[in-house]
This record gives structure tokens, sequence and C-alpha cells, in this order.
């Protein structure tokens, strides 16, 4: 697979961290609300307003955690498991006890990052029932890290959300959200993404990370891990198809959760926002405010969303009114930074 080489000047990094965030918080106050009521509460779609102050929701500050951890863990070397899991596993303890930690998280997130402060192996701590979106709204730092190889980058963004959210799903739609921010990084076009996704799930339907994920599939009561994770990779198969089929007949002014799913697990986050960046692929703010005003997880479904516009048209997508007024700006720059570099 051929992909193009990004433009030097492009700094992914930044347009994904930024943008991330920047549609975590136009959907923090959008979230757990209706389309007619958030029309009725901010008017048309397409105007929608980056409050002041601009907070974001604990999608952000778990990116900042994880992107932090990564970085802990290559300070010593090569990404390795046994490097990851314990700057993560601190980081994810130090955000449950952190004051600002105030933005209505997960069940899952605060249950498993609960037991995993406690000595114990990390899959106990694992909430193996659960695909929510907490998983992957975090990832995208993954797909960011210069120089990994293909078992480091799918090995890290399943191991990352395993350490809260066990279900195979989970773990396959981190590892589809890092590998598309990845490609549109790497200057893949938007218009082959969902093919290129596709394919990657097939190939990958079958293989269990067995040095990152240790004995999960055991905790998750399967009878082999190659079960275990293909649940996962099937349920995320079956999203990217409703993708395709959205995309087949654009619908721009309709609710794009009515096609794709409210986006409260996993696979449904991953398509719903891949759905609205590709109906807006060179209109990031465009995109992020369709993303913003759904039904479903707002929150969650736009951050993903700025993580994938700003990995395809890198730090210029977003206007500088917007960006610097972000909360948590000098970390996600300070991340942001390293990559790009």
């Amino acid at each position: 697979m051929t992909i193009a080489t990004p433009p030097l000047t492009k700094q992914a990094a930044t347009g994904v961290l930024t943008g991330l965030a920047l549609g975590d918080a136009l959907g923090f106050p959008t979230e757990f609300n209706d389309v007619p009521s958030i029309l009725a509460k901010f008017g048309p779609w397409r105007q929608l307003p980056l409050l002041t102050p601009a907070v974001v929701s604990d999608d952000t500050q778990m990116t900042i955690a994880l992107g932090r951890a990564i970085r802990t863990a290559m300070d010593s070397g090569l990404l390795t498991p046994e490097r990851l899991v314990g700057p993560v596993r601190e980081e994810f303890v130090a955000w449950y006890h952190s004051p600002d930690n105030n933005r209505a998280p997960g069940n899952t997130c605060l249950t498993a990052c609960r037991l995993l402060e406690f000595d114990r192996v990390w899959q106990e701590a694992s909430q193996t029932h659960s695909k929510g979106c907490g998983a992957n709204m975090r990832v995208a730092p993954v797909g960011l890290v210069p120089g990994l190889s293909e078992e480091q980058r799918a090995g890290a963004a399943q191991l990352q959300a395993a350490l809260t959210h066990g279900h195979p799903t989970a773990l396959a739609a981190s590892d589809l959200l890092a590998r598309a921010v990845f490609l549109l990084a790497q200057g893949a076009e938007p218009l082959g993404l969902i093919g290129r996704l596709r394919s990657y799930a097939y190939d990958n339907r079958s293989r269990y990370h067995t040095r990152w994920l240790g004995d999960l599939w055991r905790h998750a009561g399967d009878a082999t891990p190659q079960a275990y994770i293909q649940r996962g990779w099937d349920e995320c198969l079956t999203a990217l198809g409703s993708v395709q089929d959205a995309l087949r007949d654009p619908s721009p002014e309709t609710d794009p959760c009515e096609r794709t799913g409210d986006g409260w697990i996993a696979e449904e986050a991953l398509a719903s926002a891949l759905h609205c960046f590709l109906l807006f692929p060179e209109e990031p703010v465009t995109a992020l405010r369709r993303a913003a005003c759904t039904r479903g997880d707002s929150d969650s479904i736009a951050c993903l969303t700025g993580a994938l516009a700003g990995a395809h048209l890198g730090a210029a997508a977003w206007p500088k009114e917007w960006s610097e007024r972000i909360e948590y700006r000098s970390d996600l720059l300070s991340l942001a930074a390293l990559w790009d570099a």
C-alpha cells in the first residue's frame, strides 16, 4: 500500500490533538441532548458556537494522560508492553484522583482506574463486559508516534483500551482509530479510508497480540484467544459497513447517528466519527459542528472527528481564535511538538 508523504509543515500531531480537544469542547455542552433541543439552544448546527471558556471533558483529559504515558515509556527506549503498562496505569490512576475529574466520566473508566490502583495484574481490573467509547476516545496519540511498527501500534492501541475496557470490540475499535489517524497523518486520501480500514480489520481478524494482552481472553470467558478477538473485529466490520452505506447516499442535514449509531459504544463512536469526517473531509469546522449536533455521545463523536480531520489537514485546519482558547492547550501543544518534530 502506497501512502503519500505528508508535507513537513503539516504538523499532523498538532492538528490531531487540537482538533480532538475542539470537538470535545463543542460536543460537551450538547451531550445528552437530542438534535431539536440542541438547535433550540444554540441555533443552526452549521453555526454552532465554541463556548468561552472552551472546556473539555474526560475525553481530552484521558488523551493527555495516555500521551504522557507514551512519552514516559519511550524515554527509556523502544515502545514495549513492559515499558508502557506501568506509565499508563499511573497516569490513569492520577486522572482518577484528580480534582478536575469532574466532567461526567464513564463508569467503566472510573471502576477500572480504581481497581488499577491496587497491586493486582491489570487484566483483573479490566472490565471485560464493557465496550464503551472510553476505550477509543483517547487513543489518537498512538497513531501519532513516529517510528512504530504495525505490531507496536496495534498492540499499544489495544493495550491502552484493555486496561479499562476489556471487551474485544473496544480493542478493535481503538486499533482502527489509531490506524485511521496514522494513515491520514501520513497523507492517505479520505476517499479510500474505509476500504483500507476494512482490509486492515480482515487481515487482523484472528490476530491476538499475546505479548501485549497476556491472558485477557481468559478473563472474558472465551474458548480461545482467536474466538475472543474475532468478536471485536466482526462487530467493527459491521460498523464500517454502516459508514459505507451511509456515504453511498449522504445526507448532511440528517443526524449522522441515525445511520451509524449513537456512539456510546466503541464501534458506533468510531463509525459516527468517520461518517461526520467523511461528509466534510475538507471542511473540518463543519465536520466538528455536525458531530457535536447529534443525539448521541456528542463530545466523543466530535472528539474523534476532530482527530481525523486534524490528521488529514494538520494544524492549519483549526481557526486560530478557537485553538488559542482551548482548555489544556499547553499540555496538548507540548505533546504535539514532540511528535511533530
